[in-house]
């Protein structure tokens, strides 16, 4: 393309204009809040359809992977809260408000419906009833093993002893096997008596003072006392076992599905309303804009005039645009 000597220069004088008009901090500022009111006035549905948003999130939550960069530093910030100095003087309650506690301690103890059909399954479930024939298996067999009164009064070993082999000899069985079969017959009944012994020990108010003793012990508490339960060294595996949840759970249907409704739901809810209201609803309002993401965008635009990167990019369509046919027709004419 052939130079011309008076288009370079309208170009030259254009980029001095525009590079004078944008190194000004007022000017910046102007622009940056007309774009604000102009956008905040637009309807979602105007610049955004459900499809392009859904399509976004699909995109970059589900269809693409964590890089290994991202768990590192996940890793890293875990890392570094848990080993914090601070953890050494902040307590329990310095992080939990008390009044939230409580109306926890209350909001739980008042579910005795939830609390009850909870402990009625837990009682009901095979594992439980297991678990408590071995419990009680044991505790009957070592009290007759190992009695107290049997190291402690003389005469007294050898009288459970001969008491054991009359059971024995009477049902015709090892007394090991005559308990193991009691439990099993009766481990309904017995399953039973511990839900309704636990009904009993956890009712509304009882559970709502254990909550608030266990809060008592424990508001003093440091927080470095954490590391106690969670193993540091351990992280980079255990941060990358949930990472390897994710991965899975991201590339389900189900999960895909859930996002779609739920999009779908934010976006019909939310298609009329401004930018303004939505941003709103995030706490982004023209306070915000104005005093602090311009504050933070301003530097970035200095840094570019700085670097003559807008230079260059408005060079290019300025080029463009004085050598176009039709600019040159009008340049022609004078």
């Amino acid at each position: 393309m052939t130079k011309n000597p008076m288009i370079e220069q309208l170009i030259e004088a254009h980029l001095e204009f525009l590079n004078d008009a944008f190194s000004q901090d007022a000017n910046i500022q102007s622009e940056f809040l007309n774009f604000y009111h102009w956008f905040r006035k637009q309807p979602l549905q105007s610049l955004w359809s459900f499809q392009q948003v859904n399509d976004l999130l699909q995109k970059q939550i589900l269809a693409t992977p964590a890089s290994a960069s991202l768990i590192d530093q996940i890793t890293d910030h875990i890392r570094l809260a848990l080993a914090h100095d601070a953890n050494e003087t902040t307590k329990i309650e310095d992080v939990i408000p008390v009044l939230t506690i409580d109306k926890i301690a209350q909001y739980v103890a008042s579910k005795s419906s939830h609390r009850k059909a909870l402990i009625h399954r837990i009682v009901n479930n095979p594992a439980f009833s297991n678990t408590l024939t071995q419990l009680i298996h044991h505790s009957i067999q070592d009290y007759i093993d190992n009695s107290v009164m049997n190291k402690k009064v003389p005469g007294v070993g050898r009288f459970m002893k001969m008491g054991k082999s009359v059971l024995e000899s009477v049902t015709d069985s090892n007394l090991d096997d005559t308990v193991k079969h009691y439990l099993q017959k009766n481990i309904i009944r017995i399953s039973q008596l511990s839900e309704q012994v636990i009904n009993q020990q956890f009712d509304d108010e009882k559970l709502y003072h254990f909550q608030a003793n266990l809060w008592h012990k424990i508001k003093q508490v440091p927080l470095s006392k954490l590391r106690d339960y969670i193993e540091v060294s351990d992280l980079p595996r255990t941060v990358g076992m949930g990472h390897e949840i994710w991965e899975h759970l991201r590339q389900t249907d189900y999960l895909k599905q859930q996002v779609h409704d739920g999009v779908y739901t934010w976006y019909v809810r939310n298609q009329d309303k401004s930018f303004d209201s939505i941003l709103n609803d995030i706490n982004i309002d023209e306070s915000l804009v104005q005093h602090q993401l311009q504050a933070l965008l301003e530097p970035i635009i200095k840094t570019m005039i700085g670097s003559d990167y807008l230079k260059q990019r408005a060079r290019f369509y300025l080029e463009q645009f004085y050598y176009s046919e039709k600019a040159q027709s009008i340049l022609t004419q004078t």
